[in-house]
Order: C-alpha cells, then structure tokens, then sequence
C-alpha cells in the first residue's frame, strides 16, 4: 500500500512525509494490539492460536521494521514543514521577521485567496507566485518540486523503452 501510494505525479516531499509517518503509526498499533493478544490486522494470525514465544518474537520483528524504517527515512521523518506552506492563510507563527511580512502581504491578497481553496500544491506552483513572492517560493519550492521517490524517472525511462 505505502509502495502505490508513494507513486504518482503530484507527489511532494509534503505528502511523502504524512505518508510515511501514517505507515510508522499504523506499524506501531500493530505492535501494541499483537501485545495486548489482538490479531485483527493479520487475518491469518487470527486464526491460530499464538505462544507468548511467538508474540514475542513478533513484537521483536516488528521493533526492527519500524527502528529501519524510521532510520531509512529519518531524513523525510526530521524534516519541518513550516505550517504556513500548507496554510498560508492561517495564523502566522514565524519567527523571521521577512517572511513575516510576506506572509502578512500574501494572507491580505484576496485575488489568490481565492484560489488556494485548501490546495497548497496548486497554490504554490501558480505562475505569478515565483514572481510575487520570491522569498516565500523559494522556502515552499525546497518542499513541493523535488522528486522524494524515483517514481517519475522510472516512468519516463518507460516511456522511451518502444523507441529504442
């Protein structure tokens, strides 16, 4: 599942990181439920009846997925989104001081409120964005057009395979 869902063109490293942080907890639910003798989540395990040797050495192998996990994607799970990416027209939390007043000027232009519509992402990559706001495009840029996954390169390599 985590595999399609890190697929796809509008991926950001935004969406890459809620994806696998979601994954994290889900794993780590797994871990407390198959602890507390609850099996629902693995239907086949449901069906069996479990040792506490083998809770445990489950528990134990679920420990190391998540420790290398978190460790192959420590970088995207450290990393800070600043909230007014997602939301620039929510409160402003900002410590520096020019992006302050860029984001107050941006939460006053109703033209672009307008279009935001809860669609970061859309919002952002708008021509005029780049060119009105400079300083604000280049923190949010960082976040939405680098490629998190070799999801797009593999495609395009696709793509020209029936040419060679």
């Amino acid at each position: 599942m985590v595999n399609l869902e890190l697929q796809g063109d509008s991926l950001n490293l935004i969406k890459t990181k809620s994806i696998l942080s979601a994954f994290l907890a889900r794993v780590k639910l797994m871990k407390q439920n198959i602890g507390w003798g609850e099996f629902s989540q693995f239907p086949n395990l449901s069906q069996t009846s479990c040792q506490e040797d083998d809770v445990s050495t489950y528990i134990q192998h679920l420990n190391a997925f998540y420790s290398d996990f978190e460790f192959r994607f420590e970088d995207i799970l450290t990393m800070v989104i600043p909230p007014w990416i997602i939301n620039p027209y929510g409160d402003i939390e900002e410590t520096n001081v020019i992006i302050q007043e860029k984001l107050t000027e941006l939460s006053t232009n109703e033209e672009l409120k307008v279009q935001f519509k809860n669609r970061y992402q859309q919002f952002w990559l708008q021509n005029n964005i780049p060119v009105t706001y400079p300083v604000l495009w280049n923190i949010a840029r960082k976040f939405l057009i680098s490629f998190p996954s070799s999801y797009l390169v593999e495609k395009a390599g696709s793509a020209l395979l029936p040419i060679s």
